[in-house]
């Protein structure tokens, strides 16, 4: 069943990207093991990222029309939402200056660009691809974290991300071998 689920839509993957995943997966382990619980929150956005990821490629809907839909979907919730910061007297657009409303006036296309190009973006790789690229902004952030911020980065940390990102190096060489391999050999796909 989980290997079903994993070679979902019929993406298959081959034995390189299972050894990345297995090496990823034993530094969760690691991970989880030394800190003694499961990190919810990581597992949480990598499988709700995932799970996006997965809707944005399979969707019908071309990528404007299936990012109207999404912010259709969320217009009642997040006015709702706005509605109670007003009455609350929590809202910051047209109580904090200019500046706060006009930056908060533009979030949302600042938001949507980016959503609109992933939508594209989506469609034009793997499944699996698509979920390798998604470590990038995780990876910039924990950088500035720890390189601008100078948040603390254990031995024990570097470790269990160690594995995680060399898990992410080899996924990425074997498809680039691969693909090298199947232009030599004019496969195409």
């Amino acid at each position: 069943m989980l290997l079903k689920l994993l070679n979902f839509p019929g993406e298959r993957m081959r034995a390189g990207q299972w050894t990345a995943v297995s090496l990823a997966a034993v530094g969760v382990l690691y991970l989880t093991i030394l800190y003694g619980s499961l990190p919810w929150i990581a597992l949480t956005l990598a499988f709700s990222f995932g799970t996006y990821g997965l809707l944005r490629k399979t969707a019908p809907l071309e990528a404007l029309e299936g990012l109207g839909l999404e912010t259709a979907v969320m217009f009642i919730p997040a006015l709702a939402y706005l509605i109670y910061l007003q009455v609350t007297g929590q809202a910051a657009f047209g109580h904090s200056g200019w500046t706060t409303s006009l930056m908060l006036a533009f979030a949302g296309v600042i938001t949507a660009v980016p959503l609109w190009f992933f939508a594209i973006g989506a469609r034009q790789v793997t499944l699996i691809t698509l979920g390798l690229l998604q470590y990038i902004a995780p990876t910039l952030q924990f950088l500035i974290g720890v390189f601008v911020y100078h948040e603390p980065f254990s031995r024990t940390q570097m470790v269990g991300f160690g594995l995680i990102w060399l898990a992410l190096l080899l996924y990425s060489a074997e498809g680039i071998l691969t693909a090298r391999k199947k232009r030599q050999l004019g496969v195409v796909g």
